[in-house]
């Protein structure tokens, strides 16, 4: 998987529909901080200074999916409980449909309350009354899914074992899809995963398969040997095994396996990665790619969400910065127009402050660089507007640039000091600005304010211009005219 198939991803999102089927689980979380150790027994104290509530089990798989703009629709049974109704509200804030959630009043919702005291978990407390639901509700959530199957892309299966999902209805769900065409990947859990026989894909972690197969996975050999004989015996599509640290193995007939080292920069939180995993690989699927590229896409929003604290999600913007990020041709940071309004989106809902400037950067020296440092001081993150070969030589006259702008765009990537490059082919980067939307627009100091491009439209929404002063007598046309007089003949 490349970057380009992130990015056509990114623009078919809104176009994909999912029906996610599962247990409905509540996520509290209480943070806080720890200072002291009670004096009524050897445990720390934990001062609360706030609260979360989070949808978790398959409510964080759909959240996951809605999180990226997909239609999702969800299917469950939940109590009547004030946690149920919390679970409910929670679904139609993130735009979750749920007419497919029964309420049933002698039915416990499942809950999880976390402590967190600097951002670690002290603690977790586990409300919950698992058994099955009963005949009448698997046939009126057997009825919805007939009624719904038929238009969705795909129909993902979140099992947590609280006994939404019993055998009698993951048999039916799993042959409903079948005669709809209808891709199903399922989140086994338990021992038996003959519950899952016939999906497309099966998504267990390294453990679950050790439990299923009765087998202690110690070695690649034992692994690719389990994997391959689970996969065949239950005629799954393919079987995708995530490792923690050691990435995903991923099975399918007939195939070598193949092994996807993990993405994972820092690992902070694993609480849901497995919901992101299940979600992003429903995702692929639904948009056409291979079974191979839908897990790539799965290792890296895992890669991101294990660095987030709680049961998170992963958004479009974060993924395809990652993707930009580990792009093999080495330009990751040279972006079309259309890459930036995505990534910058992921800076700016992180807090970001952005800084913009532009230019021509026809052979770059001292003055360029001291320039684009003190441009990069005033924020977060530097994006800088590069005029096309075509603007320049409307500007300077037909012998400029010197150097083309793809070779300009590469040399500029290389500076710290700039985040990212974007070619704007127009004659001014109003346009670029009005894009981008800088909190700090930055100019040179040999320009006055009425003379910035895109001052007023900044200035609009609060932000700020600053003249950044340049090194006097460094310039490209000195640098030209320099060299024409010691090589003249």
């Amino acid at each position: 998987m490349n970057l380009l198939d992130v990015e056509q991803l990114v623009h078919n999102l809104s176009d994909l529909k999912f029906l996610v089927i599962g247990d409905l689980l509540l996520d509290k979380y209480l943070f806080g901080d720890s200072q002291r150790i009670s004096p009524e027994a050897p445990i720390p104290v934990v001062d609360i200074l706030r609260e979360e509530v989070r949808l978790g089990g398959a409510g964080n798989v759909a959240n996951n999916l809605a999180v990226l703009g997909c239609g999702v629709e969800v299917v469950s049974v939940v109590g009547t409980d004030p946690e149920g109704m919390q679970l409910k509200g929670l679904l139609q804030r993130q735009g979750i449909r749920g007419d497919g959630v029964l309420c049933v009043s002698a039915r416990v919702t499942p809950c999880k309350t976390r402590i967190l005291a600097s951002n670690q978990q002290m603690l977790r407390l586990d409300r919950e009354e698992c058994f099955a639901i009963a005949p009448s509700q698997e046939t009126q959530l057997l009825d919805f899914v007939r009624q719904v199957v038929p238009n969705v892309d795909v129909v993902v299966i979140s099992d947590y074992q609280k006994g939404v999902l019993t055998d009698h209805l993951l048999g039916r769900l799993i042959e409903c899809c079948a005669s709809a065409d209808c891709p199903v990947i399922a989140d086994p859990k338990g021992d038996d995963f003959s519950r899952y026989q016939g999906v497309s894909l099966l998504t267990p972690n390294h453990k679950e398969v050790e439990l299923a197969s009765a087998t202690k996975i110690n070695s690649p050999e034992v692994l690719i040997s389990v994997g391959q004989s689970l996969q065949q015996k239950l005629n799954l599509g393919a079987l995708l095994v995530t490792r923690g640290k050691d990435g995903m193995s991923l099975f399918v007939s007939d195939q070598p396996p193949d092994h996807l080292p993990t993405e994972a920069r820092d690992i902070y939180d694993v609480t849901g990665a497995g919901d992101t995993v299940l979600a992003f690989c429903a995702v692929g699927l639904a948009n056409g790619f291979s079974v191979l590229k839908s897990a790539m896409l799965a290792n890296i929003a895992a890669g991101i969400v294990v660095g987030k604290v709680g049961t998170s999600t992963v958004s479009a913007a974060e993924v395809l910065m990652a993707a930009i990020d580990r792009d093999q041709s080495g330009s990751g940071k040279v972006l079309f127009p259309e890459q930036l309004d995505i990534v910058i989106a992921g800076h700016r809902q992180a807090g970001k402050t952005i800084v913009f400037t532009n230019g021509c950067f026809d052979l770059l020296h001292a003055g360029h660089i001291k320039y684009l440092q003190r441009a990069r001081e005033l924020g977060d993150l530097l994006v800088l507007g590069l005029n096309s070969d075509a603007s320049i030589r409307r500007l300077k006259g037909e012998t400029r640039p010197l150097l083309c702008q793809t070779e300009r765009a590469q040399i500029l990537a290389a500076l710290d000091c700039v985040d990212y490059v974007t070619v704007f082919a127009e004659d001014t980067p109003l346009e670029l600005i009005r894009l981008v939307k800088p909190d700090v627009l930055a100019k040179g100091g040999d320009y006055s304010p009425e003379q910035v491009v895109g001052r007023e439209y900044v200035e609009s929404y609060g932000g700020t211009l600053v003249l950044v002063e340049f090194q006097k007598g460094k310039s490209t046309t000195n640098i030209i005219e320099e060299v024409l007089t010691r090589y003249r003949d």
